[in-house]
């Protein structure tokens, strides 16, 4: 291992602040008003820069995805309450390319489920093995 750092992204706090400023009278958040045409290209291209590769740990593999030089130092990016989406692919991808260049690594802490909706990522996040994550985490470190 070269290095490892943790980065924990905040955007989805701050998307839950900009939206509740935005529609105080709403009852109900959504993601983005961006078109689906655009954000399905936005994700192909945030998709194609990484490598989807599995890790073990103890007895059982789970997806994580990395972007990056690979004899660059290591930064583990933890996803938001989403899941691994197109907006956290997109931070790995920036954190990667800031100087002198990095490998960041994302591990599907979800297990390949992404919350479509404020009401699914609580479901989501509520149902998460805590324990388990830690040990994803810090066998992401261990790869890295």
């Amino acid at each position: 291992m070269l290095g490892g750092a943790l980065v924990v992204s905040s955007s989805s706090s701050t998307f839950l602040s900009s939206s509740l400023r935005k529609s105080s009278s709403s009852s109900s958040l959504s993601r983005s008003s961006v078109p689906s045409v655009s954000r399905l290209s936005v994700r192909s291209m945030a998709d194609s820069a990484f490598k989807k590769i599995q890790i073990q740990r103890d007895d059982t593999t789970f997806d994580a995805y990395v972007v990056g030089k690979d004899d660059a130092p290591g930064i583990v990016v933890i996803q938001e309450w989403w899941g691994v989406e197109v907006e956290i692919k997109n931070h790995a991808i920036k954190i990667s390319q800031l100087d002198p260049g990095f490998k960041t690594l994302i591990p599907d802490l979800y297990r390949g489920k992404v919350g479509l909706d404020a009401a699914e990522a609580k479901h989501l996040m509520d149902g998460l093995d805590w324990p388990g994550a830690v040990k994803d985490i810090s066998a992401s470190v261990n790869w890295l």
